[in-house]
This record gives structure tokens, C-alpha cells and sequence, in this order.
């Protein structure tokens, strides 16, 4: 019987990959990745007993501080809007998977994410709760050696068969905070970590129109409250180093050039030529427009879309797909 590691959380998610993947013959060996504390840790360990996985725990609190908590405070400062789980993903989730899977003698991982893992590519999921997004940043030995039990299923499905299966996970609410920060308040646990920016200045085209509270609490895109001459304010741009927010119109938030910085390609990297593609620039299922893009020699990404994207925020993904193949991403910049 061949073995897979299995990321498992207690979830819905992870523990119908984990049924599915026993059903397909694999003998599940789970790994818990302890972040948080000793409730979410319980669960998860009584979870897999009951299910008949073996199970073991990893403490990658320091880890997680390093990878993922670190560069998330450090992007927030710049004036940048992360995505902790893309970083994650890579530096520290399927590292730390595929070293257990080494450990047990398994040539494949798994998680719970919806998306399509095949023949050593990703492809997306289904469209309701696609997650191929999330994994942008993944390696191309880390997708050889990966398996998505969900890839064809939809949340829907995978929460009626967690019911007819008699899983407690099935009545489990999904997470959706931030893993570290699980009350939502990124503002106040940025403050216990750094010394945050105070108020500055709302600038539209040129003129101070108010003041904002700092801009750790603002993204590119964000809609300002009230009406200026009776029209709506956006956020455009941030300016960590003067401390300065500018805003723009609706119409004006939309840009048809991109530049994405450390572009990691998980085809061969078209450096001598434009290839057609289309893009993501946020964890959205709506827009996703037709593009050229090219590698550059600095190992970012040169994107032209033919159709203009909203408010593209520094620090997000830009992720490119060939169809349903996730082609690579790469992090957006000015």
C-alpha cells in the first residue's frame, strides 16, 4: 500500500481528503502544523484518531514567525497588501509536508485545497471554490510530488459527504480569519509587532482632501467613506516612506500594464517571447482577463492585459493560467 502525507487540520476539508485518499488504497499518514494553541491542537489529534490516520504534530511557531508572520508585518509597512497563505504555501506548509513525507517513505503529499494536481502540473479547481490561486508560489518538485484529493469536488459536496459519513467535521464552520491573527484585527496584532505609521494625508490628484488614521489600515482599491464633490474616492496608491495616501476615481483604479516581481514559473520561462495567457490580481473568481505575458531577466514578469484590472494592490499575486493550467505568480508592483 503506498503512502501519502496528508496536511490535516481536523477540518471538513482535510478530513474527507483523508477518507478519499484511504479509498484510493493510500495509507494516510497526517501531519498537523501547530500555530496556534492547544484547543485546535486537541481536536485535530482526536480527529485523526478517531478516522484511523496516524498522525504527527509539528510546532512551526518559530518557523511561521520567520516565513510568514515577518514578511507579512514588513509588507504592511512598506504600504503593500500581502497574502499570508501564498508565502506560507511554499516556505513553509509543503516544506514541511514533503520532509515528513520523506521521514515516513511516501512519495506524495496532499492537502485539502481545491484545485487540480496532475501529471506535475496545478490546475484549477472548481469554480465555486477554486484555490489554485493559493498555490502560485508552489515549486515545480513541490507540485511533482503532490496529489488534491478535492480537486473535482465542490464545497458543497465535500460538506454533504463529511454527513453521510458521520464526520463531526461536517458540522464545522470553515475558517476564514487569518490562521495568526484569528479575531481579524490585523491593525492591533501589527501594532504589538512593530511601531505603526500615525495619521497622514489624503491626497486627490495633487490636493490634501483629509487625513487618514495610518496606512497599515488601508489597500489599494479600498473605497474612502463620505463623497468628495459628490463623487466616490478610492484608494490608489500608498506612500509608506511619506506617509501619504492618494485617491482616485472609480475609472481611474484600472491599469492594463502589470510588472510582477520574483515571478515564479512553473512552465519554462518565455524570456524570448510574448505568450497568451490570462490573470488573477486578487483571490477572486470574476475577473480574470484575456493577457501577453514575458519573463523578464531579473526574473520578474511583464503582463499586458486586453482588458483593464481593478485597482491592482503591490504586494498581491498576479497569477497567470493557460486555460485551467495555473501557469505561475509572481508579486504585484508599482
Amino acid at each position: 500500500m503506498s503512502k501519502v502525507v496528508l496536511g490535516f487540520s481536523g477540518g471538513v476539508d482535510s478530513a474527507v481528503s483523508a477518507v478519499l485518499l484511504q479509498k484510493a488504497g493510500f495509507e494516510v499518514h497526517g501531519v498537523y502544523l501547530d500555530n496556534t494553541g492547544l484547543e485546535a491542537r486537541r481536536e485535530a489529534v482526536e480527529a485523526a484518531s478517531r478516522m484511523g490516520v496516524e498522525l504527527t504534530v509539528v510546532d512551526v511557531h518559530a518557523e511561521l514567525e520567520a516565513l510568514v508572520c515577518r514578511p507579512f508585518t514588513d509588507c504592511y509597512l512598506r504600504g503593500e497588501t500581502p497574502n499570508p497563505c501564498v508565502l506560507c504555501n511554499r516556505a513553509l506548509k509543503f516544506p514541511a509536508l514533503l520532509k515528513e513525507a520523506d521521514r515516513v517513505g511516501a512519495e506524495l503529499v496532499a492537502t485539502g485545497h481545491y484545485a487540480r494536481a496532475e501529471n506535475g502540473a496545478l490546475y484549477k479547481g472548481r469554480p465555486a471554490n477554486d484555490q489554485s490561486y493559493m498555490l502560485c508560489r508552489l515549486t515545480k518538485e513541490q507540485v511533482r510530488r503532490l496529489t488534491l484529493p478535492l480537486g473535482p469536488w465542490e464545497k458543497t459536496q465535500v460538506r454533504a459527504l463529511a454527513s453521510e459519513l458521520g464526520l463531526p467535521a461536517a458540522r464545522k464552520k470553515d475558517s476564514m480569519e487569518i490562521c495568526f491573527i484569528p479575531d481579524r484585527d490585523y491593525v492591533s496584532w501589527l501594532s504589538r509587532r512593530a511601531a505603526l505609521p500615525g495619521p497622514g494625508d489624503f491626497v486627490f490628484h495633487g490636493k490634501t482632501v483629509g487625513r487618514h488614521k495610518g496606512v497599515v489600515r488601508w489597500t489599494v482599491g479600498q473605497r474612502v467613506p463620505g463623497l468628495y464633490e459628490g463623487r466616490k474616492l478610492y484608494v490608489a496608491r500608498i506612500d509608506a516612506e511619506e506617509n501619504r495616501i492618494e485617491l482616485a476615481l472609480w475609472e481611474e483604479l484600472f491599469q492594463t500594464e502589470l510588472h510582477a516581481a520574483d515571478f515564479n514559473w512553473l512552465i519554462e520561462p518565455p524570456l524570448a517571447q510574448d505568450i497568451p495567457a490570462s490573470v488573477r490580481v486578487r483571490h477572486t473568481k470574476w475577473e480574470e482577463p484575456r493577457c501577453l505575458a514575458r519573463a523578464l531577466a531579473d526574473g520578474s514578469a511583464r503582463i499586458s492585459c486586453e482588458t483593464p484590472v481593478r485597482a491592482p494592490a503591490p504586494g498581491q499575486s498576479a497569477v497567470l493560467y493557460d486555460g485551467e493550467r495555473l501557469l505561475g505568480g509572481g508579486f504585484l508592483t508599482r
